[in-house]
């Protein structure tokens, strides 16, 4: 479970505070997928640092009783002068796992042979994006965290492999996702959030927060144009 409990959150923008959350309560259950829908530059990305830890709020108490992930596409902890069987067996430590089996699980789904024992410097962007997915698969979480959409790579193999432990996982865990577009939610979830004016407003159904969503943003746009 994550829960907020009057939780508030801004930045300073160098003219103005722009305020992420203010006073924001909700919960989110264990079994419960959930999708947040959100225009860009309203603070999708610093609420899921939030909920998993990332970032702190300004006032207000965040409490989480589960494994969360950190964002997927986010690999915190690894170090580019070390391997991939360094970086492995350093990250299974750090979080309890056996070395030997996130050493294997990742030589399997990333698939770089020799490169594997190279420090992480030497691989090209799509080298690490790789291994860097392979090591968060390698980590079982009861909630996973999804900044607008999966993560992924050009390779169609290691797509195809990490794609089946990823879609496995998603269906025995619970899904919190945001994005500014709907059809990327409705992939996993079938209830939704609007985040609007520092508020997160729930929805029984992603098609009312939809039209919530839309509408709001229709509201900004005319308000723009006037």
């Amino acid at each position: 479970m994550i829960e907020f409990k009057n939780v508030s959150k801004s930045f300073w923008t160098g003219t103005q505070r722009k305020v992420i959350l203010d006073q924001a309560s909700f919960r989110v259950e264990l079994g419960e997928s959930i999708g947040i829908l959100a225009p860009n530059g309203t603070g999708k990305t610093t609420l899921i640092n939030m909920m998993c830890g990332l970032e702190k709020p300004d006032e207000g108490e965040i409490i989480r009783s589960s494994r969360i992930s950190f964002p997927l596409g986010f690999m915190g902890g690894i170090n580019g002068k070390h391997s991939a069987v360094e970086n492995c067996r350093y990250i299974a430590r750090l979080y309890g796992l056996d070395p030997d089996y996130v050493e294997a699980f990742c030589r399997y789904i990333c698939d770089l042979q020799e490169y594997f024992d190279m420090p992480l410097s030497t691989y090209s962007a799509g080298m690490r994006n790789r291994f860097s997915l392979a090591l968060l698969l390698s980590l079982e979480f009861d909630i996973y965290l999804i900044d607008e959409g999966m993560p992924n790579t050009t390779d169609p193999e290691f797509n195809r492999k990490a794609g089946t432990v990823l879609r496995d996982r998603l269906q025995q865990g619970t899904v919190v996702i945001v994005s500014h577009q709907a059809n990327v939610i409705e992939k996993f979830c079938k209830t939704a959030a609007v985040l609007r004016d520092g508020k997160l407003l729930m929805f029984n159904s992603l098609e009312e927060a939809k039209a919530v969503y839309d509408y709001s943003k229709q509201s900004i746009f005319d308000a723009d144009v006037n």
